[in-house]
């Protein structure tokens, strides 16, 4: 059993962890992640949140004949780039949680 201290405590760690996530939210959402396919002809980046933010398309890449190829590219830079994003997100949680895994916290 807790006693008043123990309970104090606990809600003082949690309103700190809060904290800590409602700032890691925001540097998240300005962090920028950049990936590219294709020896750089496609360029993507995205937000530390996941989202898309920019897609550069050399127009050397642009055939034509070959448009799949440019589909393929388009979706491999932006899955990359996806893929470091949640990386880097769950890292960073990971520091405040202590490796914790709290569903629904991004």
């Amino acid at each position: 059993m807790l006693g008043r201290g123990g309970m104090g405590n606990i809600m003082k760690q949690a309103q700190m962890m809060k904290k800590r996530m409602e700032q890691l939210q925001q540097e998240l959402e300005e962090r920028r992640i950049e990936a590219t396919a294709g020896g750089g002809m496609v360029k993507a980046v995205v937000s530390g949140k996941q989202q898309l933010i920019a897609l550069t398309i050399d127009p050397k890449a642009v055939d034509p004949e070959d448009v799949e190829m440019l589909q393929d590219l388009v979706v491999a830079a932006v899955s990359e780039a996806l893929k470091q994003s949640h990386k880097i997100a769950d890292e960073e949680m990971g520091k405040i949680t202590g490796g914790l895994n709290i569903p629904g916290l991004f």
